[in-house]
């Protein structure tokens, strides 16, 4: 027969685990455990079984043991996790890759039944079908407004009918409903809400970044710094190839109006003074692009050209 504890020595081993696990890990996945039933939860934790821990509890407590480890060991980074805790929340202790914990908790979602007064996580659709039910049970679908024909029968319902949007609470028509015709709209699990990883708090969206977005994100800051720098003249690593090519077109418009001059400078104002020289660096280019063509039309002007007759060809001519 196992043992039995008291309250305050039930806290005392609670407060212990938690600050072991604080202490051993530095990564933490903050979850929602709303609707998460015992058999589901116990599911979860076989699944993350090896470099993950699961610890629900209290937030009062949790709050206090966190509070108190920090005070003794110095860390204050662990006090983010403060904030976080509120409402039913569990904390799974990891040491393995965030994402790759994330989406295996994801995998443990179970079909539940719409009770009333529950709030709606999703729209809930009722699909067009034959429901089954015989034509006595008409009076559910009229209450809510779901067109219907009897069929062989039974009652057939004819058009979708989005019979709940999400936020809203189930009304005991539609529980009744959905009861009948065995539909489990909704699903429950382990949600995470939030990401603790060394001290930093971040939205568990940010794990479902891939190195495109990152990259993405990065050109994007780049440019926004480029364009800082550029508006204020404050040289950057990233202005600064801007920089020196607006500074080469300034002095190079200088060099230009006045009779001060450089190498580069020297050959633009060559083809200034002579524009031609433009059409005479385009020549090569447009023969080279068109040097096919030229020569393709002379051997088709060759072919269409009619071979001259000579009188001499037989020795007589035409009226010998």
């Amino acid at each position: 027969m196992a043992p039995k504890f008291s309250k305050a020595e039930k806290k005392i081993a609670y407060d212990s685990k938690l600050c072991q696990l604080l202490d051993d890990y530095t990564q933490i996945l903050v979850v929602a455990a709303d609707n998460v039933g015992s058999t589901q939860l116990q599911n979860i934790r076989k699944g993350l079984r090896g470099d993950s821990v699961v610890l629900m509890g209290k937030n009062t407590m949790m709050k206090r043991s966190i509070r108190i480890h920090s005070e003794k060991t110095g860390n204050t980074a662990i006090l983010n996790l403060i904030p976080l805790l509120v409402g039913n929340v569990g904390l799974i202790f990891t040491k393995g890759d965030l994402k790759e914990v994330s989406e295996e908790v994801a995998k443990y979602k179970v079909g539940a039944p719409a009770r009333v007064g529950l709030v709606a996580p999703v729209d809930v659709v009722v699909p067009p079908g034959n429901t089954g039910l015989d034509p006595s049970q008409t009076s559910f679908f009229q209450v809510l407004n779901i067109p219907t024909k009897i069929n062989k029968g039974t009652v057939e319902i004819i058009t979708p009918v989005e019979l709940i949007k999400k936020g809203e609470k189930v009304g005991s028509s539609e529980a009744a409903l959905l009861a009948k015709l065995g539909i489990r709209p909704f699903s429950y699990g382990l949600v995470v809400l939030s990401v603790y990883d060394n001290g930093s708090v971040f939205s568990p969206d940010v794990l479902d970044l891939t190195e495109d977005d990152l990259i993405e994100k990065f050109a994007l800051g780049v440019s926004m710094v480029t364009s800082l720098s550029l508006a204020i003249s404050y040289p950057t690593l990233a202005a600064a190839p801007h920089m020196f090519i607006n500074a080469y077109k300034n002095v190079l418009a200088v060099a230009v109006e006045t009779d001060y001059s450089f190498p580069l400078a020297d050959k633009v104002k060559e083809y200034l003074e002579d524009p031609t020289k433009f059409a005479v660096a385009a020549v090569p280019v447009a023969a080279a692009d068109s040097g096919a063509a030229p020569a393709a039309a002379k051997e088709e002007e060759k072919k269409d050209e009619p071979a001259e007759e000579s009188d001499d060809d037989m020795g007589f001519s035409l009226f010998d």
